[in-house]
């Protein structure tokens, strides 16, 4: 079977598709506090590699795709060392040294750098004012996060190992899109997970035999699992990487500042979180450092290709 064609790019369709990726990253939060109640924490980020890997697994026997293309394996590798294995072990392991606030400051970076790295990686087009709109979320971002304690229980160790999950993020964001432009999403994200299976499985068996007898996982905590697995390690790749190939990975990524906004808010009405009046303050700074961003655009890259 042939590979499905990659329609022209639509900008307009391309932020839909980023944001609803981006919506769906938002539960990882509240789903990994849940998950990590029943569960070691780095069996959270290799089981629901897993579980996506399973998922994708089906879906593409069901479809019948055919392995990709020896010059996709390369960035296909890259966006599996950042997506499976860099950001959410690295980020495992960091939280175990710092708090989740403290965390946010740097992460805070990530689409700010996932640009960086799109202009010089495969020089994108953007705008001196895409910038200043991209600096001004970020900043927005990083005085929220050091308002509720982020500038507490600083550790070295903790930072670096936030700094190059930021890094791996953002670079597997740049790989996976590229793929993205001339295979389907759904497959860049499939493959990937796929790929990582050798090692997330024999891994999260050898975590589960030997961390096992310290926990016992409710039905709530199982299904958190199975909800990280296949909304923010599968679903939401699928609607990003689409996302990120119409709209560019500069521009796209730049969407994602709204996730931190939209997390607070799931936070709230799933466990209990108070939203406070800065809460809100900042959410309408992101917004609209997202709008200005977008509508920094060439007016010449806004209509889909011919």
């Amino acid at each position: 079977m042939t590979q499905s064609p990659v329609r022209a790019p639509d900008v307009r369709v391309g932020l839909l598709w980023a944001f609803g990726g981006v919506v769906l990253f938002s539960f990882s939060v509240p789903l990994t506090k849940v998950a990590v109640g029943g569960f070691d924490p780095l069996f959270t980020a290799t089981g629901r590699a897993v579980v996506a890997g399973a998922v994708a697994t089906a879906a593409l026997l069901v479809r019948r795709v055919r392995p990709p293309a020896r010059r996709h394996l390369r960035p296909l590798l890259f966006t599996m060392l950042g997506a499976v294995f860099g950001w959410p072990i690295l980020l495992a392991y960091a939280l175990e040294r710092t708090t989740s606030a403290h965390v946010a400051v740097i992460a805070a970076f990530m689409p700010l750098t996932t640009a960086i790295i799109a202009v010089l990686r495969f020089r994108e087009p953007v705008t001196r004012t895409f910038w200043a709109a991209t600096s001004v979320g970020t900043v927005a971002l990083v005085g929220f996060a050091l308002s509720r304690g982020g500038a507490e229980q600083a550790d070295a160790v903790a930072d670096l190992l936030v700094v190059v999950a930021v890094l791996a993020s953002s670079w597997c964001y740049v790989e996976g899109a590229e793929v993205s432009r001339e295979l389907p999403g759904w497959q860049v994200i499939s493959w990937v997970v796929v790929l990582a299976l050798p090692v997330t499985v024999p891994w999260s068996v050898w975590l589960w035999v030997s961390t096992s007898a310290d926990y016992a996982p409710t039905a709530l905590e199982w299904a958190s699992l199975l909800a990280l697995g296949l909304s923010s390690m599968y679903l939401g790749f699928v609607a990003w990487y689409r996302g990120l190939a119409e709209a560019g990975t500069a521009y796209g990524g730049q969407v994602q500042q709204l996730q931190a906004p939209l997390t607070l808010v799931w936070s709230a009405l799933f466990l209990g979180e108070q939203v406070t009046a800065a809460a809100v303050l900042v959410t309408a700074v992101v917004v609209a450092a997202t709008v200005w961003a977008q509508r920094s655009r060439s007016p010449s890259i806004l209509a889909p290709e011919e």
